[in-house]
């Protein structure tokens, strides 16, 4: 697959390792998001790039030496006792303006809490020949590394680069397929670019599904550990709520009542998941987010969706190979698992954008009682920038739906809206998989709409 997307991360990266002073850069962002390769890019062959591993100081010490003498021979052939010590021998010895990358920088620092402090001391020395790029997939620690305000790195980056996934419209080109396939292969391998390139191998999705998910020896198997693992010190904790979530108990009380705790005890946890962007909090549109007491909460990331949904459940068949029976599991509540990407994709569609030649604001979803104790949920709802109007938004991936029956159960809803008075116009809006059996007046729009 080919490089996708980062065309403003190059840019950031390049300006700032091409200033006449010397910089120093911050990666970081959960892994597989490319930021090795990313890096890489930017780098040219004067630079150096290294590694980390889990190993001891002093032999991270001696492969950074031996990487470091690929480009000046004879570097390697003396022991360095500290990181000061062979960094200052670096800024002698390397051409003004070389790049010096370390990525995984979280591994050294487990075993050398002082590089911190050490960095610090040679960028405020201002002598440094060198730019010094560093990079992590442990999001907690780089943080508490280079970003934290107790941390002697913080405030001393030129640039700071946190990657997120890549965005649906790019996947047609990346891998060659529809705008409808776009959204169900978005649910399962979502933004992430390295599980892009995996599904490239397969011929189509359930292959894709059967080699690399529902296969005790696939390569994402286990991936959601390995991701909680860069991150999560309790990493029980951590999978039970996300497992609840994933599994629909969205609201606080529910998530309390799964593990048997007080809600109140599970608020640093989530704030935490929250913070590492694995689950997201959601109100009501219009409510206000520091004080709306109708808070559902959400696994951010999609394949955690999948992983946590067809899995986890069934990892006891996968063990013993029943392997198409978990694939019937999964084509049974496929078009439902499918459906929430879609509704997603559709309000990030509408969102700061301009819908049959009116522009908009951050669109959301909107449930609750209207009179007479009646609950409605409405899957799309977004204001124009002037607020005279409303968006109204109903999605459906399914196969040969009555568009007009779809739009009157629309009005209906939004009739009862409590704040519906307040504005002059309502524009409906129906987001369906394919072309309907029965046509309706309001705009509709399907994959090609959305994802391109």
């Amino acid at each position: 697959m080919k490089f996708t997307d980062r065309d403003r991360e190059i840019e950031l990266l390049q300006t700032a390792l091409r200033k006449q002073r010397r910089s120093f850069v911050v990666v970081y962002g959960r892994r597989r998001l490319g930021k090795s390769t990313l890096i890489k890019r930017v780098l040219s062959d004067r630079d150096v790039y290294f590694m980390a591993d889990i190993s001891e100081s002093s032999n991270q010490r001696h492969l950074l030496a031996m990487t470091v003498a690929a480009q000046y021979p004879g570097f390697d052939q003396v022991i360095y006792p500290s990181w000061e010590s062979i960094l200052l021998s670096l800024n002698q010895r390397c051409t003004e303006g070389t790049t010096l990358c370390i990525d995984e920088l979280p591994y050294i620092v487990k075993s050398d809490e002082s590089l911190p402090s050490v960095l610090q001391k040679l960028l405020d020395s201002r002598t440094l020949r060198f730019n010094l790029v560093v990079c992590g997939s442990s999001q907690q620690m780089m943080f508490d590394i280079a970003l934290n305000e107790s941390s002697p790195l913080y405030g001393r980056a030129d640039e700071i680069l946190r990657l997120n996934p890549i965005p649906a419209s790019y996947m047609p080109e990346a891998l060659g397929i529809t705008p409808k396939e776009v959204v169900e292969e978005y649910a399962v391998w979502g933004g992430v670019p390295r599980y892009w390139e995996l599904r490239e191998e397969s011929a189509d999705i359930d292959s894709a599904l059967r080699h690399l998910c529902i296969n005790p020896h696939g390569l994402l198997y286990d991936e959601v550990v390995h991701v909680l693992r860069d991150d999560m010190r309790d990493l029980v904790q951590a999978s039970t709520i996300l497992a609840i979530i994933g599994n629909g108990a969205n609201k606080m009380s529910e998530i309390a009542a799964r593990v048997n705790k007080e809600a109140s005890s599970l608020t640093g946890p989530v704030r935490k998941l929250l913070s590492m962007n694995l689950i997201c909090r959601e109100v009501p549109f219009g409510d206000n987010p520091k004080d709306s007491k109708k808070s559902m909460y959400h696994l951010a990331d999609p394949f955690m969706q999948f992983y946590y949904r067809f899995i986890v459940p069934y990892r006891s068949f996968i063990e013993i190979d029943r392997i198409d029976f978990v694939m019937r599991q999964i084509e049974s509540q496929w078009n439902g698992f499918v459906g929430n990407m879609w509704e997603q994709l559709c309000r990030r569609k509408v969102s700061g954008q301009e819908i049959d030649g009116e522009l908009f604001g951050m669109a959301g979803r909107w449930w609750g009682n209207v009179s007479g104790g009646e609950r409605i949920e409405l899957d799309v709802v977004a204001e124009s920038f002037d607020k005279r109007t409303l968006l109204v938004g109903e999605c459906k991936w399914t196969s040969a739906d009555d568009a007009s029956r779809l739009e009157y159960i629309l009005h209906d809803k939004v009739s009862k809206l409590p704040f519906i008075s307040k504005y002059q116009n309502v524009k409906y809006v129906l987001f369906l998989k394919e072309k309907p059996t029965k046509p309706s007046s309001c705009l509709t729009l399907f994959p090609e709409d959305v994802i391109l």
